[in-house]
């Protein structure tokens, strides 16, 4: 089994690639940051520095690796645009859709992917939290596009994965004290009574990869945040 992770040199996309890769896959991840690649290095496969928001260097990527089994996109900006609305400037906006959005659609465009695609959004797609609005929408964008792109590429499956809170260096933009107040908030708020952990979805993404009669499907891994 061959696997591409775009953002796999960090938190959630990490995960994956350990997980997969000590199930005996051969796992190619990419990303921007070279110390973080070399450290993916010792886990996986290969490890290729893309830059997801480049058309030339994405096409170029997949046309040097050819096809492959499975394709997982956990590209993250960072809280961008994180804040009331009216204190959120288009540019962050435009920013956020920059560093996820449209480098999906990207990679989803020249993949020579001939298995599953599994697409990493978040619970602000369906959730109703002040401060939420730019995420809401770059993550709702992503979980609406999985049922026409299962449809329209098929027999490619086509699903996502929507995490709640999760302990990875997305949170660094907060102080430690200020970061695990926030979580135990969290916690308190949801039935799994913690935030979740980067191998919580891992564990998710590996089961869309093998469940071969599911696509078109969004599956939360959010400790019952969305249903509490």
């Amino acid at each position: 089994m061959r696997v591409v992770i775009m953002g796999g040199t960090s938190g959630i996309g990490l995960a994956t690639a350990r997980r997969l890769a000590a199930d005996g896959a051969e796992v190619i991840v990419t990303g921007r940051d070279p110390e973080k690649l070399a450290a993916a290095k010792e886990v996986v496969t290969a490890a290729d520095q893309v830059d997801g928001t480049s058309e030339e260097a994405v096409s170029a990527f997949f046309d040097r690796i050819g096809t492959f089994d499975h394709l997982v996109l956990a590209f993250s900006p960072g809280a961008v645009g994180l804040g009331p609305v009216a204190g959120v400037g288009l540019a962050d906006v435009r920013a956020a859709f920059d560093g996820k959005f449209f480098p999906y659609l990207l990679a989803i465009r020249w993949a020579g992917v001939t298995g599953s695609i599994t697409l990493i959004s978040a619970a602000t797609a369906r959730s109703a939290l002040a401060g939420t609005v730019t995420l809401a929408a770059v993550n709702g964008a992503i979980e609406r596009i999985v049922s026409p792109l299962a449809a329209e590429l098929a027999p490619v499956r086509v699903n996502a994965v929507s995490p709640g809170a999760v302990d990875t260096p997305w949170w660094d933009f907060l102080p430690e004290e200020q970061r695990q107040a926030q979580f135990a908030a969290a916690a308190d708020t949801v039935p799994a009574r913690r935030v979740g952990r980067p191998e919580d979805v891992a564990a998710a993404v590996r089961y869309l990869v093998d469940a071969t009669y599911v696509t078109g499907s969004i599956l939360p891994v959010d400790g019952g945040f969305t249903v509490a």
